[in-house]
């Protein structure tokens, strides 16, 4: 299993991400931004901010967003959103590789994702958008007390879904959704797969 960023580089690169050609009404694309910490690793995960009317406030995400049409591709999105949320400029830092892209559940949208490792602790300066930003360990996503099914519902649509507690805190959002899923294909790419909970169908 990884634990450094050269493990992680090295496993991802073992496996060709899936990627869409498809229409979408919306493609967006991410960061997920991991960093050495003692013996382990650490994500970088946002929480957004709770503005009204906004479907995803207070949800956990990474850094990232809509690809604008000055955009050369999904990974200049993804580092130009970064830069505008985080003041985290990743234009220099070293990337470990992409994950098969991610299809939205409920509405036509499709989301790229790119890893990439950084060192040591960079000033991260949230914009309006973002409520707080926070370093989780690795571990917590293999940590069988910090999982659970939950119910969402969103356009109409009511799910059950798998869900990971990051932070400590039990009245803070969990992860889920689009992020969970690319770090469900993340942890599994570096031998550290999430135990296992089914998607159940849309009722």
């Amino acid at each position: 299993m990884a634990r450094t960023i050269d493990e992680v580089a090295l496993r991802l690169s073992k496996e060709r991400p899936e990627l869409s050609d498809a229409r979408y009404s919306m493609r967006a694309a991410v960061a997920l931004v991991i960093r050495e910490q003692g013996s382990d690793l650490e994500a970088l995960f946002m929480r957004r901010a709770e503005p009204e009317g906004d479907p995803w406030s207070g949800h956990l995400a990474f850094p990232g967003g809509r690809i604008d049409p000055t955009d050369t591709g999904p990974r200049m999105a993804a580092e130009r959103e970064t830069l505008e949320e985080l003041e985290l400029d990743l234009s220099d830092a070293r990337l470990l590789g992409q994950l098969s892209d991610v299809p939205g559940h409920a509405e036509s949208i499709c989301v790229s994702g790119f890893v990439y490792g950084i060192a040591g602790d960079p000033l991260l300066t949230p914009n309006y958008e973002i409520r707080s930003v926070f370093w989780s360990p690795l571990d917590h996503l293999t940590d069988l007390g910090r999982q659970a099914e939950k119910t969402f519902s969103y356009l109409e649509h009511s799910m059950v879904l798998p869900t990971v507690r990051l932070l400590d805190d039990p009245r803070a959002p969990v992860l889920w959704g689009i992020t969970y899923k690319f770090m469900d294909e993340f942890m599994r790419r570096i031998g550290r797969p999430i135990p296992f909970m089914p998607w159940a169908d849309p009722g």
